[in-house]
């Protein structure tokens, strides 16, 4: 029988058994609603304008929102390390598909040497006829190598290596969703920031000309001394909230230039001038919570993950059965010269087939069946809550975005009326019709009620920021590489 038919044979098994041993990646079931438990309030919200989830932050409206969120998604920094990250999955998936091809290598040398003849050695040699002291070698072999991948447990570690390599993928996509949500979410906290510093301002000035007002009924004897203290003491815990509000902006601005990928303070000119709080928009095909499963990225990362678990435990397994291997060697040497380095008699050609098997190693086969089936049953829960916390997301951030709007609505009213109010008492305190001390309690709770609008509204906005992060929005989803292998 010629030695190259189990060659052969090995070979031709391998190419068409294609078996793979493990178990084959299925994705898990589910159990979601048809429909998210806020969504008849947030399509029934009235508002004029509206937003698609790949541009979401076009529909506020705000043309700063959308150039800052334009360099962010350009910029920063958790970004590049995400799409670094990228780059090495890559790596890693073109090694293990690599390690299914066969190798080869050309190696080679050649040498010059001298003897000298007042060494032992020499001496022996120069009393041989014709001895050379001076000699040369030359030496060139090609050789090649094949691991059998019979029971594919290389392959297995290939679909693995496919599934991180998406995960990665997902992974970039999940972050240049959050780095727009939170670039827009501090560009609102910022905005709100400056419209309650402008309440709180204006508020100061109110105090400051009431405290005018006072003092000139004081000089002329028409109010007592009580009162201007009473005025004084309003007007300093107005003025000590503006230093707290001064610090939450100054940090989200600051924060905001960090998304950017720039050193703070290099966007606060731009981000001096308050436009007010942006409205949130309508939202628009946000889809059921099944269609989360493949527009959210995150969820995306989380099931490829569970599929390179998967395939793990069939690399694992594939460590029970032998592993074959064929090799070869083609190559020539000479001592003469480099010019009869193949024309020679000094010629070598070798064929192996090479055999490895862990045969008395099941226990400790048998503990790395069990590790990756652990990882397997871990990535499987991580997944199953991924998904749950993201149906999570949407209903919170629907339920805030609804509740808030509602709030702000309601607080905007009282505003008005508290306006009125607070000038029908002052007038009333001129007159002598009412007490100082009615004019303080309506400019106090004309305060706090407008900011509690401010804050509501930027609240709102932010909710619908949320929203539009938590249906996956900014992302346009693909359909995974197959991670098929056979």
């Amino acid at each position: 029988m010629s030695p190259l038919r189990p060659a052969i044979w090995l070979v031709s098994l391998s190419l068409m058994a294609g078996c793979t041993v493990g178990p084959d990646y299925h994705r898990p079931d589910t159990a979601l609603t048809h429909r998210y438990l806020g969504q008849t309030s947030v399509e029934q919200r009235s508002v004029a304008t509206s937003a698609n989830l790949a541009m979401w932050w076009e529909g506020f409206a705000d043309p700063v929102l959308s150039e800052l969120i334009a360099k962010a998604l350009e910029q920063n920094l958790d970004l590049a390390q995400a799409s670094a990250r990228v780059t090495q999955a890559r790596a890693g998936l073109g090694a293990a598909s690599a390690a299914l091809l066969p190798s080869a290598n050309i190696n080679g040398q050649a040498a010059r040497a001298y003897q000298s003849v007042e060494t032992p050695l020499g001496q022996v040699l120069d009393s041989t006829p014709g001895y050379d002291r001076y000699g040369s070698a030359y030496e060139l072999n090609l050789g090649a190598s094949w691991e059998l991948d019979l029971f594919g447990g290389m392959r297995r570690g290939r679909e693995a290596a496919l599934a991180e390599y998406q995960a990665s993928e997902a992974g970039v996509a999940a972050t240049r969703l959050a780095v727009a949500a939170q670039t827009a979410d501090l560009y609102i906290t910022a905005r709100g920031l400056q419209a309650r510093l402008d309440i709180a301002n204006r508020q100061v000035r109110t105090q400051q000309d009431l405290l005018e007002k006072v003092q000139l009924l004081y000089s002329k004897g028409l109010a007592a001394n009580y009162q201007v203290h009473q005025v004084e003491g309003t007007l300093s815990q107005v003025q000590a909230t503006v230093p707290v509000l001064q610090t939450g902006l100054d940090a989200a601005m600051n924060a905001l230039d960090v998304m950017l990928g720039t050193a703070p303070g290099t966007h606060r000119s731009q981000l001096k001038n308050g436009h007010g709080v942006p409205l949130a928009p309508q939202i628009t095909a946000m889809g059921t919570p099944a269609d989360l499963l493949r527009r959210r990225p995150d969820l995306i990362v989380a099931e490829r993950r569970l599929v390179a678990s998967n395939a793990r435990i069939g690399e694992a397994v594939a460590e029970y059965y032998p592993k074959f291997s064929l090799s070869a060697l083609l190559g020539s040497a000479t001592a003469v010269s480099a010019g009869n380095l193949f024309t020679g008699d000094a010629s070598q050609a070798a064929g192996a087939l090479g055999l490895r098997w862990r045969l008395f190693d099941f226990d400790r086969i048998n503990a790395q069946i069990d590790q990756a089936k652990g990882q397997e049953a871990e990535a499987l829960a991580a997944y199953r809550q991924s998904v749950l916390r993201a149906t999570e997301d949407v209903e919170n951030a629907f339920s805030a975005l609804v509740n808030r709007e509602s709030q702000a609505s309601t607080l905007t009213q009282g505003e008005t009326s508290l306006a009125q109010a607070r000038q029908s008492s002052f007038i009333g305190y001129q007159k002598g019709a009412a007490s100082l001390i009615d004019v303080l309690n309506a400019d106090a709770t004309l305060l706090q009620v407008s900011d509690a609008r401010a804050q509501a509204r930027t609240e709102s906005a932010r909710a619908a920021v949320a929203a539009f992060r938590a249906l996956g929005g900014g992302w346009q989803p693909s359909e995974p590489q197959s991670v098929a292998t056979r």
